[in-house]
């Protein structure tokens, strides 16, 4: 049975869904688009899940945290007026060790 993580409202008729779920045995994140519908049977309002969407496994998790982490510094940069770092140019060494250099300071 799949565990719902977290229900984000994309507009009145969708949300993205973030849940853990099992597979052939393999637990899996899924981020998925629902759209919400009306059951035919009870007339009831409820959300089924569309293709659009992304499934990892849950042992990839440390890469999806490492990938939102790596977007958050870029809206900072971006809203702080700095040149947001791609991978690969100079300077990503010395953004990750100001970091660090900051961390100790707390």
């Amino acid at each position: 049975m799949p565990v719902i993580i977290k229900d984000i409202k994309k507009n009145n008729n969708e949300i993205i869904r973030i849940e853990v779920s099992e597979y052939k045995g393999r637990e899996l994140i899924n981020i998925r688009i629902w759209f919400q519908t009306i059951e035919s049977a009870g007339g009831d309002l409820v959300f089924k899940p569309t293709q659009k969407g992304v499934t990892l496994n849950i042992a990839e998790f440390e890469e999806l945290k490492d990938g939102i982490e790596k977007l958050g510094n870029y809206i900072h940069d971006k809203l702080t007026g700095k040149k947001p770092i791609q991978p690969g140019e100079s300077g990503e060494s010395e953004a990750k060790d100001e970091k660090a250099e900051t961390k100790k300071q707390d």
